[in-house]
């Protein structure tokens, strides 16, 4: 692989993040940060992320609908990412996000967790969950070039 990624669970309220290792391509989820109000803030935010854990390249989920149109959310994270690509200068790709959350819910049942601290985890566990679907197709060469 080569690149450590930071994948990112957008949210308007939370904001998960994971972290891909360059080699070996281990996905671990990070920690869930509060979503500041504005698209250059959450920019910025991620911006810091990335260096703070040495990463390379952002992977933002894109929530896409199931039958594949975009809705607000998903033009909110391709605002976001191109205002890091604007204020940055990283290389950032958008990764379908469908289903990410169920399966983050899924991952997390069974451990004996309160719901409070479900609930803490969930977003990271989510970017974790999404972050592992890009590196996958990365290494499969099935994302197309832009990463969209």
């Amino acid at each position: 692989m080569g690149v450590r990624y930071l994948g990112v669970d957008l949210g308007t309220r939370r904001i998960g993040l994971a972290l891909a290792e360059p080699e070996g391509g281990l996905v671990s989820p990070l920690k869930v940060l509060t979503a500041p109000g504005r698209i250059d803030q959450v920019a910025r935010l991620l911006l810091d992320a990335a260096r703070d854990y040495a990463a390379e390249e952002i992977v933002i989920g894109l929530p896409l609908n199931m039958d594949g149109s975009e809705g607000p959310q998903a033009r909110l994270a391709r605002s976001v990412a191109e205002a890091v690509r604007r204020l940055g200068g990283l290389m950032v790709h958008l990764h379908d996000e469908r289903l990410t959350s169920h399966a983050a819910d899924g991952r997390l049942a069974g451990r004996g967790l309160t719901r409070k601290r479900k609930k803490a985890r969930q977003d990271a566990v989510a970017a974790q969950v999404m972050l592992e679907s890009f590196v996958a197709a990365r290494r499969s060469r099935t994302v197309p070039a832009d990463g969209a």
